[in-house]
């Protein structure tokens, strides 16, 4: 997009939102209950106090009417056609232009600094997959090492459903928790705080348009029902995992936590960094018809960069930054968003705006794009040396661990997500 934002901080090459991004967010402030809004250099448009100075007033009514809600689900739920339509709106008000406008838009414009940002949507739903064939393969490794990999795993794209009431928005902190955990050999488990917390690096795929009961949504049909994606960080108890797994997979391993970003990035702002699919082994047994087209192995996957950083509490103490632990790609996936979403409906299963869909941790095929603890200390096994001398196999109470994501490629701007943030305190006592 060649246009040019007039705001100072939209123009910067460090911001993470230029007016090529344009995420979406709910957020409220002193004298502003919950409302949506778009993210622009520093600042936040908010949607709400932009309709009541005329500024949407040539948009049609619905569209109107959903800039006046607390949250993105009615947005999410209109035609992709309507959605753009705004986004297109908002671009034109915040490019440069006649002095007189600038001073207008200005007027819906608010601090970052001042909002406090909020879920972006009613989250009805939560869905978590196994997309990466790399986090697969190195997890199998440490407890199937001659067969790491499942028969399935090529063919279908396995996920489990995770429990929506416990996803929190960024800087929210999160409880260690406690559960069950295994005994050594022969010994009975016991109940305490969890000693193996670990993080998971994910995108989350907001839907957009739902599907009617009943009514599968075919891959050439899929990114049309997605209206864009965040970060998110699914916090896991490695141990009480080990335990309970078995025979019906997660369960309170995985449900006390789910951190995401709360800003929304869009499909199409996301348009100039498609890229292929990941490229399937020359042995890889041939996909089932409804899940492979030739448009989604061509451009099914995103050059989307994600990042892992780690401070820990002697670390802010003492004024030192946070040092990254890993940086992957979403373009590695093994599995496509389509594909994620075409498989989750394929046997009739309703998707709603504002459902959640996680991708499951990204790896790729170097060590440093583990996007786990558990594979990058080869599960505690190999304690990672933090600045200052600390060393870490899981996450301690404490400690922040900071995702953050970026797309950049010659001849487009850079766009980002800002950062999808938690810190660990310490277990309630039951």
């Amino acid at each position: 997009m060649s246009a040019v934002a007039w705001l100072p901080s939209a123009a910067l090459p460090e911001t993470d939102f230029p007016l090529a991004n344009l995420p979406y967010g709910a957020f409220s402030a002193p004298g502003r209950e919950a409302r949506i809004g778009v993210a622009i250099g520093d600042q936040i448009f908010d949607l709400r106090a932009a309709d009541a100075i005329g500024l949407l007033a040539t948009l049609p009514e619905p569209l109107r009417a959903v800039c006046r809600q607390p949250v993105l689900n009615p947005l999410m739920g209109l035609d992709p056609v309507l959605v753009g339509q705004l986004r297109r709106h908002c671009t034109e008000l915040l490019c440069a232009g006649p002095q007189g406008e600038r001073e207008r838009s200005a007027r819906a414009l608010l601090p970052q600094a001042e909002a406090t940002l909020r879920l972006p949507a009613d989250i009805g739903d939560y869905t978590d997959f196994y997309a990466s064939i790399h986090h697969a393969t190195n997890v199998g490794k440490l407890f199937r090492p001659n067969n790491p990999l499942l028969p399935n795993y090529r063919h279908i794209p396995v996920g489990y459903h995770g429990r929506s009431s416990s996803v929190v928005v960024s800087q929210e902190k999160i409880r260690r928790p406690a559960g069950q955990l295994p005994g050594a050999e022969g010994e009975a488990p016991a109940f305490g705080p969890t000693r193996q917390l670990d993080y998971e690096l994910e995108v989350g795929v907001f839907i957009g348009q739902g599907n009617a009961l009943g009514h599968p949504i075919p891959l050439a049909q899929a990114e049309g029902h997605i209206f864009g994606l965040c970060l998110l960080n699914d916090w896991s108890a490695r141990d009480m995992q080990r335990w309970e797994y078995q025979p019906l997979g997660p369960f309170l391993a995985k449900n006390f936590a789910t951190t995401i970003s709360p800003w929304v990035v869009t499909m199409e702002a996301l348009a100039p960094y498609r890229v292929a699919a990941g490229a399937r082994g020359p042995g890889d047994p041939a996909l089932l018809p409804y899940l492979d087209s030739p448009a989604d192995r061509g451009t099914g996957g995103v050059d989307l960069s994600v990042e892992v950083w780690l401070q820990t509490e002697r670390m802010r103490e003492q004024k030192v930054p946070a040092v990254r632990l890993s940086r992957g790609n979403l373009r590695d996936l093994y599995w496509t968003l389509g594909q994620l979403l075409t498989h989750h409906t394929s046997n009739g299963c309703n998707l709603r705006p504002g459902d959640l869909l996680g991708t499951g941790t990204i790896s790729g095929p170097e060590p440093e794009a583990r996007g786990c603890l558990l594979e990058i200390t080869s599960a505690g096994r190999q304690p990672v040396t933090l600045p200052g001398g600390e060393t870490r196999a899981f996450v301690e109470d404490g400690d922040e661990v900071v995702l953050r994501a970026y797309c950049h490629k010659p001849g487009a701007p850079r766009i980002g997500w800002g950062e999808c943030r938690g810190r660990i305190v310490p277990t309630v006592e039951v």
